[in-house]
C-alpha cells in the first residue's frame, strides 16, 4: 500500500468530515500526534483504515485511493486537488471561467477582501475567519506548487462562464459592500484581459482555448503524472466560498473515466477558438460586459 497517498487522502477526508483532528483521534483511541503521523504517510494498519473509513463515513476503498472520491466541502476538495497537482506533469482542463494556478494577483486580492468581509459579518466570526484563512492558504499552496513544478497546461475555457464572471465579478453571490463588489468586478476584468494576453502570447507550458458554443455540462480536468492519471470533476470554482455546500466534486483514477474524459477534452480542444481569434473574441466580450 502507498501509505503516503493514504495519508494525503486521510487529510482531505478529515476536512470533508468537518471533524477536528482531536475528535477523530479520540474516537479512534489514538493521540492527535499519531493521527498527524498517519497523514504524513506513517504505516497504518488495515483495521485502523477500516475504523477511519467508518468514522469519516466513506468506503475503505476511497481511503485506499480505489474507486471514486467525492467531496461536498470546498476546503476538502481544494486540499485533495492540491495533492493530485503535486503528482501531475500535464493538466487538461475543460470548462470554467479561468485556470486558477495561473490567475493574477488581482483575483486573489479581491477574493480575500470579499471572503474576509463576509467572515467579519458572520455570527461566529472566529470560525468564519478560520475557514477563510484555511481556504486562502490552500489556494496559495496550489499557486506555489504550480510555480515550483510548472506542469504543462491546456485550458479550454467557457465563454459563457467568463461572461458571468465579468457580469457578477469574482466571488459572485456573496453579500458584500459596494466597494468590495466593485473590486471583484475589476478583478474579473483583469483576469479576462490576462487570459486574452496568454492566448496571444502562448507562454511556455500554457495553452488556452475558448469554447464559444454550448457550454460543457460540467467542468473537469484530466491530470497526468508519471505513475497514473486522474479525472477531477469540479462543482466548486476556485472562488467558491468556504461554506458552500451545494455541489459534489469527484476525483477518480479509473482508466475508463480517464479515457472517456480525455477523448472529450481532445475534441473540445480541436473545436475551440485559439490564438488571436480567441483573444479578439474575449476582448470584445470584456468591452461589452465590463465597459472596456
Amino acid at each position: 500500500m502507498r501509505f503516503a497517498e493514504i495519508g494525503q487522502q486521510l487529510r482531505a477526508y478529515r476536512l470533508e468530515s468537518g471533524l477536528r483532528a482531536e475528535e477523530i483521534a479520540a474516537r479512534l483511541g489514538v493521540s492527535r500526534a499519531a493521527l498527524y503521523r498517519y497523514e504524513k504517510g506513517e504505516v497504518i494498519k488495515l483495521d485502523t483504515i477500516r475504523r477511519l473509513a467508518e468514522l469519516l463515513k466513506i468506503s475503505p476503498l476511497s481511503l485506499l485511493g480505489i474507486g471514486v472520491e467525492y467531496f461536498g466541502r470546498p476546503a476538502a476538495f481544494q486540499e485533495r486537488l492540491r495533492q493530485v497537482e503535486e503528482q501531475s506533469d500535464q493538466v487538461l482542463q475543460v470548462g470554467g471561467a479561468l485556470c486558477y494556478p495561473v490567475t493574477t494577483d488581482a483575483f486573489d486580492g479581491a477574493l480575500a477582501e470579499a471572503w474576509t468581509e463576509v467572515a467579519d459579518a458572520s455570527p461566529d466570526r472566529l470560525l468564519a475567519r478560520t475557514q477563510t484563512e484555511q481556504m486562502l492558504g490552500l489556494l496559495t499552496a496550489r499557486k506555489r506548487l504550480h510555480l515550483s513544478r510548472k506542469p504543462n497546461i491546456i485550458a479550454i475555457l467557457s465563454e459563457g462562464a467568463i461572461a458571468r464572471m465579468l457580469t457578477d465579478g469574482v466571488a459572485a453571490g456573496l453579500a458584500v459592500s459596494d466597494r468590495a463588489r466593485m473590486r471583484c468586478r475589476l478583478a474579473a476584468r483583469a483576469e479576462a484581459e490576462a487570459i486574452a494576453e496568454h492566448m496571444e502570447s502562448v507562454p511556455i507550458g500554457l495553452q488556452i482555448g475558448l469554447i464559444s458554443g454550448p457550454e460543457p455540462s460540467a467542468s473537469f480536468m484530466v491530470m497526468r503524472g508519471r505513475e497514473r492519471a486522474h479525472v477531477v470533476g469540479s462543482a466548486f470554482a476556485a472562488d467558491a466560498h468556504p461554506t458552500a455546500t451545494t455541489g459534489v466534486s469527484f476525483i477518480t483514477a479509473a482508466d475508463e473515466a480517464v479515457g472517456t474524459h480525455q477523448r472529450v477534452a481532445e475534441a473540445a480542444w480541436r473545436d475551440a477558438l485559439k490564438g488571436p481569434e480567441a483573444a479578439a473574441r474575449l476582448r470584445a466580450l470584456v468591452k461589452t460586459l465590463a465597459g472596456g
